[in-house]
């Protein structure tokens, strides 16, 4: 029983949680805009927007448990954070759904469909890592005081 509190309470578990309830905003979000605005472009930015504003206070404050001081300039860096790994996915599926896919594809029979899914999975996994990695290094950095017991 030990074991499972200490797993449920550590910071990637919750990393994770959080992670899935981002998503889960972000894809609600992008139906109802664009059940609203019938504009798939608009429903995908505002998603994305809602999504990754949602993952900022879940992080900043339940997962690495920061002090409410310097909140904007943690928001900026987190904004900065991701748009790394946009790049970085941006530049995956170039390179190996566009420009090279034989190199997914020769295990796949050239399948174009299952190279773009097996990059994405590979792209999500490595962008997850790379979140959390520059979460922890470069944006939530000024933990909160734990109260003495």
């Amino acid at each position: 029983m030990k074991i499972w509190k200490q797993l449920i309470r550590s910071e990637a578990f919750l990393y994770l949680v959080f992670g899935v309830l981002t998503s889960v905003v972000s894809l609600l979000t992008r139906t109802l805009v664009y059940a609203y605005l019938s504009q798939a472009l608009w429903a995908s930015i505002i998603g994305n927007i809602v999504g990754i504003l949602f993952a900022f206070v879940t992080n900043d404050r339940w997962v690495f448990k920061q002090t409410p001081k310097g909140w904007p300039k943690r928001l900026i860096n987190f904004i900065g954070a991701r748009l790394v790994t946009l790049a970085l996915d941006s530049l995956l599926a170039y390179l190996f759904v566009d420009q090279f896919p034989g190199i997914i594809g020769q295990f796949v029979d050239q399948n174009l469909q299952l190279v773009n899914l097996i990059e994405t999975v590979i792209a999500q996994v490595l962008i997850i890592i790379l979140n959390y990695l520059l979460s922890k290094l470069f944006v939530f950095k000024d933990k909160r005081e734990r109260p003495a017991s």
